[in-house]
């Protein structure tokens, strides 16, 4: 814990050096979500490490598992309230702190059964695609140059046993 917390003041400080706006004015992605990071190390209602923290283009997208919908709800008003954050997209699932375990060596099965399902068409393999499990519910995520990969890979995934969602953020490289 205390590494953790070491290493994310190392970066506060590092980016609190560096120009946190962009020549146009607007805040940077780094520093929105380095923000967003110690504002919840700071805040009791959430456990930040549990918590994935990600910044595009002002939205600030909140990933992985927390025990309760208090510490959910807490996690997304605390980014909502960070200077820089134009939307904030709660990809946080709720897994009481008994069952983690099992969901943790669930996910960890179900994501090695994706890939080496997508890792089997040469497309898909080359594509570059990576995979995350939270719950049963599995993103995609990946810049890819054919659209027609997005629906292929989804396809494939849903049909893995076990795969609850298929949150597909594969982006068409412009």
């Amino acid at each position: 814990m205390r590494r953790g917390l070491l290493a994310l003041t190392a970066i506060a400080t590092a980016l609190a050096l560096s120009p946190a706006t962009s020549g146009a004015g607007e805040m940077k992605d780094s520093w929105v979500t380095t923000k967003a990071k110690m504002a919840m190390v700071k805040d009791d209602r959430v456990k930040a490490r549990r918590v994935k923290v990600e910044t595009q283009d002002g939205i600030v997208t909140l990933r992985g598992k927390v025990a309760t919908v208090d510490e959910k709800t807490a996690a997304e008003e605390i980014a909502r309230g960070i200077d820089g954050a134009t939307s904030v997209s709660n990809a946080l699932q709720v897994v009481p702190d008994d069952l983690r375990p099992a969901v943790d060596a669930k996910d960890e099965e179900l994501a090695k059964t994706v890939k080496a399902r997508l890792d089997k068409e040469d497309r898909l393999k080359e594509a570059g695609i990576q995979e995350r499990a939270d719950n049963s519910v599995v993103m995609l995520i990946a810049m890819i140059a054919d659209p027609k990969l997005k629906t292929r890979a989804a396809d494939l995934t849903r049909g893995v046993p076990g795969v609850k969602a298929v949150r597909n953020e594969l982006a068409q490289k412009s």
